[in-house]
């Protein structure tokens, strides 16, 4: 019997962590609470916003950039000095080397053969050139319409994994809820059989004294009371517990809540309506999308890239000098189509199909393995169902035994040691119907949970 209350409070004692608030708090409030408040599931939500910017980013790609290019230098070398005069529009034929070509050195005798001077050898230049250029995709073989699809893909992903964390947060808290009612119920049951002690350790004390019973007699009585204020406290410290566990789920101090009265309803739904509402379903279909979009990802590299682009700029020796005079434009388009790549094309098609494939199968492994597991849980709520009600007639009969065997020590047909014993049983049959009581209400929400529970 010391084992099956071990067992019931340390199932109820997994559930802890900060106390304190003033009004009782409906069950319906605290889910809104937790889904508000709960430090968890403002990070899930995050994660969401996230996914979503991706979503932004893989858009932005569609507009094309615009780059704004200054540059600023200073140079003598030859190349560069010249280049930079063509790009100003300032460059004259003294720049050739015109000067040596008129006025050649004495005793040339090949002219061609004379260098220029002015042309090998410059002035120090200084160039700034400013300059604006916009580019754009026109058409990429639909790899960025798939990335789009993609990157709206991983955000429901992240939305089904914050609604999955959404349901197993109010699990948590209907499942507090109810253990609180257990609890409570636990409570009122010990609380009649300490009455009832109380009551046989007074008459106990009387019957000695008129000698019809032995101090062993009371000790018996006593041990088995104390046995019995120790489960007692036992819950109660379990009370304190789940109010700690409340208090972090809802991320506020919570004291007092309205218990719950009514049993746990299983709810009915048809196969068809769980895998329907089933949020790992969802995510297998989620990413089965997304395979299917690296395929045509992948196919995009048998179409053709084409791309436009068009700049303007301007350039001086001095920081937007002449600026108008100087300016100049580039327009322009490139096609750009690979056609032989060693067979890495075909590869990547291939092993992404083959993906998408896998995909498949384990979208339906997860559909039947959702039903099996659906099957499993009802299969054991049924047999829990038949076993509280099989112990509440056990605990009925035990009670009854327990009052017929107090009478008969009262009229000394039985010993003190036969009333402990069947006391012993009834406070096992009220232990072990709360036990079960309590599985079978987390088999109840694991369905729900299971079919999306209510958010």
């Amino acid at each position: 019997m010391k084992q099956v209350v071990g067992l019931f409070c340390a199932t109820l004692a997994l559930y802890a962590n900060n106390i304190n608030t003033s009004d009782s708090l409906s069950m319906r409030q605290a889910i809104e609470i937790v889904k508000s408040d709960n430090l968890e599931l403002k990070s899930a939500k995050f994660d969401e916003e996230l996914a979503s910017k991706d979503i932004d980013i893989a858009n932005g790609y569609n507009f094309g950039s615009l780059t704004l290019t200054q540059d600023v230098a200073r140079s003598n070398d030859a190349g560069n000095v010249f280049g930079f005069k063509l790009a100003s529009r300032e460059a004259t034929f003294g720049d050739f080397g015109f000067s040596d070509f008129l006025t050649p050195p004495a005793g040339t005798t090949n002219i061609l053969k004379v260098q220029p001077h002015d042309l090998n050898y410059p002035k120090d230049q200084n160039f700034f050139q400013t300059k604006l250029k916009y580019e754009v995709a026109l058409f990429t073989g639909f790899k960025l319409a798939s990335y789009k699809s993609i990157a709206e893909s991983m955000k429901k992903m992240k939305t089904l994994d914050k609604d999955a964390l959404v349901d197993e947060k109010v699990y948590q808290v209907k499942k507090s809820y109810y253990d609180m009612a257990l609890l409570e119920d636990a409570l009122k049951n010990l609380n009649i059989v300490l009455k009832n002690i109380n009551t046989l350790e007074n008459m106990t004390k009387s019957m000695i004294q008129e000698g019809y019973a032995k101090n062993t007699d009371l000790l018996e009585v006593q041990a088995k009371k104390g046995n019995v204020e120790r489960y007692i406290n036992q819950m109660q410290l379990n009370e304190k517990l789940l109010y700690q566990y409340l208090s972090f789920l809802l991320n506020k101090d919570i004291n007092s809540i309205e218990i719950p009265s009514e049993d746990v309803k299983i709810t009915s739904l048809s196969d068809e309506e769980i895998l329907a509402k089933n949020l790992d379903i969802k995510k297998a279909t989620t990413g089965l999308s997304v395979t299917e979009n690296m395929v045509r990802a992948q196919n995009a590299a048998y179409y053709p890239m084409v791309g436009a682009f068009g700049e303007i700029s301007t350039a001086d020796d001095t920081f937007l000098g002449d600026a108008n005079d100087h300016k100049a434009y580039t327009v322009g388009a490139r096609l750009s189509w690979n056609l032989f790549n060693g067979g890495i094309d075909d590869a990547s098609m291939q092993k992404a199909k083959i993906e998408q494939m896998k995909t498949k199968t384990q979208v339906e492994l997860a559909k039947k393995g959702i039903l099996l597991q659906a099957a499993k849980i009802k299969t054991e709520i049924a047999s829990l169902n038949d076993d509280v009600a099989s112990l509440k007639k056990e605990l009925a009969l035990a009670n009854e035994i327990y009052e017929s065997y107090e009478e008969r020590y009262r009229e000394q047909l039985a010993s003190m040691s036969n009333v402990i014993i069947k006391q012993s049983e009834q406070i096992e049959k009220i232990v072990k119907l709360e036990e079960v009581k309590n599985k079978r209400n987390e088999r109840i929400f694991a369905l729900e949970k299971l079919s999306n529970g209510e958010r």
